[in-house]
This record gives structure tokens, sequence and C-alpha cells, in this order.
């Protein structure tokens, strides 16, 4: 017995499914995380995968320079160092979760970068 031919159904047009990375950046350890969990919790809220927060291995620049301001004296030097925090959120959905992603109040001093980038369709 064959087969009775399947039906052409119509192809409704899906939104495009887009790869978005959210790269945070910040010196404040706290602010960083606050603006991390609320764009977890968004995503989680909308139903959206979501992987992240990634940390990325600090980044620490270091200036040594002499106290004495003539030369002389007692070799004595400061040390200031500044410690750069990096998190990663790697977020599959459409562009409508970047609109919605504009409601989070982010804290001053972090930093936002968004890349999207098209999903590949596994065949």
């Amino acid at each position: 017995m064959s087969m009775p031919p399947k039906k052409l159904e119509e192809q409704v047009p899906q939104p495009q499914v887009n790869k978005i990375s959210i790269t945070l950046t910040s010196r404040n350890t706290k602010s960083l995380e606050k603006v991390c969990a609320d764009i977890i919790s968004l995503a989680k809220n909308k139903k959206v995968k979501a992987k992240g927060p990634i940390r990325i291995p600090n980044k620490v620049l270091r200036i040594t320079t002499r106290k004495s301001p003539c030369g002389e004296g007692t070799n004595t030097y400061d040390r200031f160092e500044m410690r750069i925090h990096k998190r990663v959120i790697h977020i599959l959905s459409t562009q409508d979760f970047v609109k919605d992603m504009n409601t989070i109040s982010i804290e001053a001093g972090v930093d936002v970068e968004v890349i999207m980038d098209k999903k590949e369709a596994k065949n």
C-alpha cells in the first residue's frame, strides 16, 4: 500500500533566532553581579535559553611609582593596582529580547557590549 501524498502546509514565517552575546565589564564586582542577575532573571521570565554568566579571568593593571618627588632619600615606592572584572552571557532569542533588555537598570561603572549573530540552522 502506498502512502497518501502529504498536503503542503502553509509555511508560517518564524522570527529569526539570534545568538546574543552580552559582555559586561566593571571594576566593582557587586554592581557587575547585580546586572548579571537582572539579565538572567529577565531571560528566565521570557523563557529564553541563556548560558552564563561566564566569569572571565580578572585583568590586573599595576603601576609602581617612587614616593619621593626629588629622587633623593630612601627608595620607597607606591604600588597602585586596578582590577577589571568581566562576565559573558550567551542568549538564544529574537531581537525582541534586546528591546526588553532596555528596561533593566544598569548600575554606574558597568560597561555593556551586545553582539548579535545569526544562529546557524542544523540539518
